[in-house]
């Protein structure tokens, strides 16, 4: 049902406007630009202040949350008993005269972490910032350092096995996460290694000899020895998830808990660090991507209630197919400047419903990937911002422009899996 104060369209320009407002000009935090966002769109809809539907929103992505959260726990437990600095250190030693490889190899390093808990943050705060250092000091310059570190972290953010933004778009159209491993593959691992060789091989290749910086690096990150014992974390989630899937209606732990306590196993190896203190960090620097899917949640929730989602969905569907294209490589990576999630639940879910007589699997993978663009969009550009941090680049806007190439690749790669989709399936499946 359409508001009766605005209509559905001007409400529309108002909440994005009221957000642009808040996270530029006022340099409120994403989460509560959003929020109020949402309490513009409500009281100019004719809701007054709806507090039930501000916080049921809040929540609405709460499994979500919980599945970031603790996967945040895992990583960073993982981390602590010297696991992640160990394979860094292997990764580089056994690779570093090997340019190609070295590219690749330190691109996956840096997507597992997004590949196991869904947020980009994650790998550009752990793998990421372990990777940076080294990378300077093989000649990368901080800049092109940290671009890699986002765009692995954006492809790791899709890759699977937890991929967030699918989930969100199957969600919203009753579509199970079932069967995606393979077109989610296809959509990131190509890309992955083309965006690593673009900005890395070139710097790598110039690499002569061995630098005593570097040794010294890697000596620190080698503290704990690399034996198959410091894997135990990783055995026990997989041996979780395995079960779960083998004896499904049986044995629900459910990710949250799967992650727990698989965390809990990473305490027995390796360094040891205190579990509380692991716990506290990785929350905190969940907290941003956390803030930001409940500010995602009121916003969706209030473009519901005002009728601007039902909008949003129509608009979709009415675009003339010639213009679709466009329009979905444009739209949706730049709606990620809300939010990357934000952009799978306003418009993915429409641009599935436009594309029925395509795989809904294949198509969903490739929006995703779209969707995903959006942690390089300011003002929150999560990706960007945390890369440049962690590599120690001040202007995160040098690392997008280095970006720019591997993100318009990545929207023609998108669009391809869409136009390609049935046959695709077909390959895939």
């Amino acid at each position: 049902m359409g508001s009766w104060f605005w209509p559905e369209g001007a409400l529309a320009v108002l909440m994005v406007g009221t957000f642009a407002l808040g996270a530029f000009r006022l340099k409120l935090p994403i989460s509560i630009a959003m929020g109020l966002a949402s309490v513009a769109g409500a009281l100019f809809g004719g809701f007054g202040l709806p507090v039930r539907h501000l916080v049921e929103g809040m929540f609405g992505y709460l499994d979500t949350v919980l599945i970031i959260a603790c996967a945040m726990i895992f990583m960073k437990a993982v981390q602590g008993c010297g696991l992640l600095d160990s394979l860094a250190a292997w990764t580089v030693r056994r690779f570093k005269g090997h340019p190609v490889l070295l590219c690749v190899a330190v691109t996956l390093l840096i997507m597992l972490p997004g590949m196991i808990t869904g947020s980009s943050t994650a790998s550009c705060l752990t793998t990421g910032a372990l990777v940076a250092p080294v990378l300077v000091s093989l000649g990368v310059p901080k800049a092109k350092g940290a671009a890699a570190i986002a765009m692995g972290a954006i492809y790791g953010m899709i890759a699977p096995p937890i991929d967030i933004p699918v989930m969100i778009i199957g969600g919203g159209i009753d579509m199970p996460y079932v069967g995606f491993t393979r077109p989610l593959l296809f959509a990131t691992v190509p890309l992955a290694v083309l965006s690593s060789l673009w900005l890395l091989l070139p710097h790598l290749k110039g690499f002569q000899g061995e630098s005593e910086e570097l040794e010294a690096k890697l000596r620190a990150m080698e503290e704990v020895p690399l034996t198959p014992l410091l894997f135990l974390p990783f055995g026990v989630l997989v041996g979780l998830m395995g079960l779960e899937s083998l004896f499904k209606g049986v044995l629900s732990l459910g990710m949250p808990l799967q992650f727990l306590l698989a965390s809990g196993a990473a305490f027995l190896v390796g360094r040891r660090s205190n579990p509380l203190s692991v716990a506290r960090e990785a929350v905190r620097d969940a907290m941003p991507v956390l803030g930001i899917l409940m500010g995602v949640g009121m916003f969706i929730q209030i473009m519901t209630l005002t009728g601007v989602r039902g909008f949003l969905v129509v608009s979709c569907l009415a675009v003339p197919l010639a213009l679709l294209y466009p329009v979905m490589g444009i739209s949706i990576p730049l709606f990620g400047a809300v939010s990357a999630f934000g952009s799978a639940s306003v418009l993915g879910v429409p641009f599935v419903l436009a594309l029925l007589g395509k795989d809904q699997v294949v198509v969903s993978s490739a929006l995703a990937l779209l969707a995903g663009l959006g942690d390089l969009m300011p003002p929150t550009a999560l990706a960007g911002i945390f890369a440049a941090q962690v590599a120690g680049e001040e202007d995160y806007f040098r690392v997008l422009r280095h970006c720019i190439v591997p993100a318009g690749l990545t929207v023609l790669w998108g669009l391809g899996m869409v136009a390609a989709a049935n046959p695709l399936a077909a390959l895939l499946k």
